[in-house]
């Protein structure tokens, strides 16, 4: 009987991280405040910048403004502006970032189980 010899995989092939997806993604999804950004959104399928800084606590409108545009930037969050007094200004996910929330409730669901 001979084995044949089967490769693990691996979450980065390299140690530098070049290439790695699990690199890009936490450079994307990384930090404090984008998941629970993500979360918001998704939960209540339009942000507000008001509503999401009232609802993320702790989070500063710097910090809102900045992990929007980087989201924004990333294809994560469409921004609409609407030509109103006052203007109004609301935040979808992306078809790009509703692919990470079962990946996201997964982890959820470890923290659960395991923290």
């Amino acid at each position: 009987m001979t084995k044949e010899k089967t490769e693990k995989d691996t979450l980065c092939e390299s140690l530098t991280g070049q290439g790695c997806g699990l690199k890009k993604i936490i450079g994307i999804i990384g930090g404090k405040w984008k998941i629970l950004i993500l979360c918001y959104i998704d939960a209540k399928e339009i942000g507000r910048f008001g509503e999401m800084k009232r609802t993320i606590y702790g989070i500063t409108n710097t910090m809102l403004a900045s992990s929007l545009k980087e989201m924004e930037a990333d294809g994560l969050v469409e921004r609409h502006l609407y030509d109103e007094m006052p203007v109004r200004v609301e935040y979808t996910l992306t078809d790009k970032a509703k692919t990470l929330i079962p990946i996201l409730l997964e982890l959820k669901k470890w923290g659960e189980d395991n923290l």
